[in-house]
């Protein structure tokens, strides 16, 4: 049975097989990333009606991937097996006691003889039903394993965005400690070039000057946009359920975010924090691409 996982990967593969004395199933399935369900099949001829069937089992347990399922079929060294009519060989018994019984001195027949009799042989053919049986029990085997795959690597996969969250979180932390030192270090670089061109200071020009510096420099609004979708990554990893779309979502929001941030730039640290922001986003969504 596939294992409880919030978060699960879309690649993974899983194979089974089985051998009995009809003969040998083999089955495979392969999972890729992939923006819907998208399933293919390659069955054994004798097996192809089973499509609908392992159609349906797939849909119903997977939201997302390109999934490849082949399922192999060798059967053992004849379709044919040989079985003794025990009807016809007692009723051929019966008669050798008669037979017997009126000749006394009659000589019986050996058991090659008696299998030759007609009617004594017959060829059972395979049961295509136990097969296919087989095949459907074989499938939902490797499903479930490859549904234990998924979660493993989803788990890492969370564990690795967590992380990545986390560093988002020091780097929005690091700007809003700077934005004060940002916006004295603005107010001194301004005076000082108005200082050096020996401007008649007009206090209100003075003023209105370092109004639309200050909100240049301002990024408050970008930084708590970053934290609440930081908070919003979180509690979607905390669902269950599909969440890749809804996480690629996130990804491109976090990241016009960090662009107006490195837009609005005015220092060099909060550019280098900029920098390092879409670098953290960049390595989740690449993640994120494989999260059903």
């Amino acid at each position: 049975m596939a294992q409880v996982s919030r978060v699960h990967s879309m690649t993974a593969f899983a194979r089974t097989e089985q051998a009995a004395p009809w003969g040998t199933l083999q089955v495979e399935i392969r999972s890729v990333n992939q923006r819907y369900l998208e399933p293919h099949f390659r069955l054994h001829e004798s097996l192809r009606d089973l499509e609908p069937v392992l159609r349906e089992a797939l849909r119903t347990r997977l939201a997302r991937g390109k999934i490849e399922c082949s399922v192999r079929f060798e059967s053992a060294e004849t379709t044919q097996v040989p079985a003794v009519n025990a009807a016809r060989l007692a009723a051929i018994g019966e008669a050798l006691n008669a037979v017997q019984r009126q000749v006394p001195s009659a000589v019986p027949p050996t058991t090659l003889e008696l299998l030759n009799q007609p009617g004594v042989m017959e060829t059972q053919h395979l049961d295509q039903e136990v097969i296919k049986a087989g095949a459907k029990a074989l499938f939902d085997q490797a499903l479930d394993e490859l549904l234990d795959a998924r979660a493993r690597e989803g788990e890492k996969l969370a564990e690795m965005i967590e992380s990545r969250l986390t560093a988002v979180s020091e780097q929005v932390a690091t700007v809003r400690s700077l934005l004060p030192q940002i916006l004295e270090r603005q107010r001194a670089q301004l005076l000082e070039r108005l200082e050096i061109a020996r401007t008649e200071l007009d206090p209100q020009r003075l003023e209105a000057e370092l109004v639309l510096v200050a909100q240049k420099a301002d990024v408050d609004e970008e930084l708590d946009r970053l934290t609440a979708h930081v908070g919003e990554v979180s509690r979607q990893l905390a669902q269950k359920g599909p969440k890749g779309r809804r996480l690629d979502f996130l990804m491109q929001e976090l990241n016009r975010e960090a662009n107006t941030l490195s837009s609005k730039s005015v220092v060099a640290e909060t550019t280098r924090c900029a920098v390092e922001l879409k670098v953290l986003i960049e390595q989740m969504r690449e993640q994120i691409q494989n999260i059903e």
